[in-house]
């Protein structure tokens, strides 16, 4: 009698458990479940892909450093060279530089740029 309790206790154990598994298993495939596991998916894709991208740039910038330094780019300039000029700005021509609006057939506005017609 003992075995027969025995073996029916640990057959509806294992019923129960394979049950819980199943169901769980049809809880993880429904497309909510789905949907859930794709979105935080793809926001892990794209925080390893940010942390990439942040690798790469400081790899970038420490060659970079490297290189300047290995062909003297970053070094200050000695006392031999001059100091580099200024440029001046860049402006367009007005009136009194012989522009666009010294031309007596020529109708000009600031917003028509198109000189074709």
């Amino acid at each position: 009698m003992f075995r027969r309790a025995f073996w029916f206790s640990a057959g509806a154990a294992a019923g129960v458990w394979a049950t819980n598994k199943v169901h769980r298993k049809i809880r993880q495939l429904t497309p909510e479940s789905l949907a859930a596991q794709a979105a935080n998916r793809a926001v892990d894709a794209g925080h390893r892909l940010r942390e990439f991208a942040l690798d790469v740039r400081a790899g970038m910038i420490q060659r970079e450093e490297e290189l300047g330094d290995a062909l003297g780019i970053n070094a200050p300039p000695g006392p031999e060279l001059p100091a580099q000029r200024a440029r001046p700005a860049l402006r367009a021509p007005g009136p009194d530089d012989g522009g666009p609006d010294n031309h007596p057939n020529r109708t000009y506005h600031p917003y028509n740029r198109n000189e074709d017609h």
